[in-house]
């Protein structure tokens, strides 16, 4: 099925999904527990390496875009085709990702070509290694001022950045950087598959 939103320009993107911040919410951790146990449930256990809520919805009492994160990192034997083809009937649209190498795809749930549809979901598909994002949501976790600071870069972007995603995240990069650079020396290989 083609993503009924590929039609549409980046700019109009923006506009259909503007950026939109929140106050946390409980219903977060259940509704990625929920998806979670689809996700298993549809994949199989086989094809999955580990899989984990990151982003802002991870991090308790942090200002939230309401978008729940899933890092879905695939076994090498999985048949990204035929994961691909099980994603889209699960219901996910496929956000293609010309410039990340192979696996990396993602896929969004809870958009439509009228906005936002229920939760939304961005479901990133990799194969197992050391992601920066799980030290960063991890840093935030254990450093409650440090996810306050985060919360209040978020809270001082919005009016500049709500109409454009690529300016949001490219105006927090500096601070995620530093962070998952404090991470990775706080907690060394934590998610390096090989030092398992």
């Amino acid at each position: 099925m083609k993503n009924p939103l590929s039609t549409l320009s980046k700019q109009e993107l923006w506009r259909l999904f503007p950026i939109i911040l929140s106050l946390h919410q409980i219903i977060w951790k259940d509704a990625y527990r929920e998806e979670e146990s689809g996700l298993i449930q549809i994949i199989g256990s086989e094809n999955i390496a580990r899989i984990n809520h990151y982003g802002s919805t991870a991090v308790p009492d942090l200002i939230a875009k309401p978008t729940i994160d899933i890092l879905l990192e695939i076994a090498e034997t999985c048949d990204t085709d035929k994961l691909m083809e099980t994603l889209i009937e699960y219901g996910y649209l496929c956000a293609h990702q010309p410039d990340d190498p192979s696996p990396h795809m993602m896929f969004m749930k809870g958009y439509s070509s009228q906005g936002f549809e229920g939760q939304a979901f961005h479901l990133h598909v990799r194969y197992n290694g050391d992601w920066d994002e799980l030290y960063f949501r991890d840093y935030l976790i254990a450093h409650t001022p440090v996810a306050r600071e985060y919360g209040e870069l978020k809270l001082s972007l919005l009016e500049t950045y709500r109409y454009d995603r690529d300016g949001y995240t490219n105006a927090k990069t500096e601070f995620i950087k530093k962070y998952t650079d404090k991470a990775q020396k706080e907690f060394p290989n934590r998610y390096n598959p090989l030092e398992k």
